[in-house]
């Protein structure tokens, strides 16, 4: 059964990026009628940062773990076996500060770990997720960056993201950028429509 993973990200009630990103899980669940959608607001719902107590869990053999340390990586393995379940991996990112949002942040920082999605070898780091899954990230941004203007060094989004996704093995993966959603409402409703058919053209 086919299986799909929604990420939100945005604190904001009128998310741009969540928005687009449902436009696209809105035709994904027609195509798929008897899929199964996870969702995930990690905004609404805050992802605790790390501690030293959970790094100490995470890196401690699981068969030497403690009981509270079992618990403190409870939430990492919720979170971690929603990406493996999922066939497509939606995630809603708003542009904050021209990065991601701590909220997301601190999803990324749970479900980055070692011995479940990346591990070391003799040749340096390998994933552990099945780079054939599809990875949608739709974007909101209130400019824009394009790659061949000086503008695009200021996109911390892209970058990031593109990097900690391959690391643990996500390589199959399409940014939509919705963009110009702060220079008037012109722009925007543009900006907003351009992100929807981009992202519908990759269901």
């Amino acid at each position: 059964m086919a299986n799909l993973l929604l990420i939100e990200s945005s604190p904001r009630a009128a998310s741009v990026s969540s928005a687009v990103a449902r436009e696209y899980v809105t035709k994904w669940q027609q195509q798929h009628p008897q899929g199964t959608v996870v969702t995930r607001n990690v905004a609404l719902n805050p992802v605790p940062h790390l501690t030293e107590a959970w790094v100490t869990a995470a890196f401690t053999p699981e068969e030497n773990r403690a009981p509270e340390q079992r618990q403190l990586l409870a939430l990492s393995d919720t979170l971690i076996a929603e990406l493996y379940a999922a066939d497509t991996i939606v995630i809603a990112v708003p542009m904050h500060n021209f990065g991601i949002s701590a909220h997301l942040k601190t999803w990324i920082d749970q479900i980055v770990r070692v011995g479940r999605t990346f591990t070391y070898t003799a040749n340096g780091s390998q994933g552990l997720l099945d780079e054939n899954k599809k990875v949608i990230v739709v974007t909101a941004r209130g400019g824009a960056y394009p790659a061949d203007s000086p503008a695009s060094a200021f996109d911390q989004q892209e970058p990031y993201l593109r990097t900690v996704f391959r690391f643990i093995g996500l390589k199959n993966v399409q940014f939509i950028h919705t963009e110009n959603q702060s220079r008037g409402p012109e722009a925007a409703e543009k900006g907003f429509k351009t992100g929807v058919e981009a992202v519908l053209a990759f269901a």
